[in-house]
């Protein structure tokens, strides 16, 4: 693995910690993870195609007020790297809590990471759809 494949493996690997400490209502991390432009995209297990970092954002806070619990990995993971923008397919796996159920969880997600100033951050994420999250 290259230095620049590396790091971003290193932020991929951030945001699955971010969204495991969000299950637990913590958002500190994933405000780390995330560019916080305007141009940030996010297609979301519940359906929503938010745009700008204050949808993102408040969308991430929405989910971590629930308090799902659980865990998210990936299982299988690609990682492509360009000249300033690198991308991740990944099959990732766990499992939540939905009205004290244990549902588990088995979705694609395709990341876009930008490299900034201070590091990769992401840019895009689009996920598969989680029928518990539906409205």
């Amino acid at each position: 693995m290259t230095p620049e494949e590396q790091a971003v493996q290193t932020a991929n690997d951030n945001f699955y910690q971010a969204t495991n400490d969000m299950f637990k209502g913590d958002l500190s991390l994933m405000t780390k993870v995330w560019s916080h432009e305007d141009d940030v995209i996010y297609m979301s297990p519940d359906g929503k195609y938010l745009t700008g970092w204050d949808q993102v954002l408040a969308d991430w806070q929405t989910q971590a007020d629930m308090k799902l619990g659980g865990t998210l990995r990936t299982t299988q993971s690609r990682i492509n790297v360009g000249k300033g923008y690198a991308f991740t397919h990944s099959v990732e796996v766990g499992e939540n809590e939905v009205d004290g159920s244990k549902v588990k969880v088995s979705i694609r997600a395709t990341k876009i990471f930008r490299k900034q100033k201070d590091g990769w951050k992401l840019i895009s994420l689009h996920t598969d759809l989680l029928p518990f999250l539906r409205d």
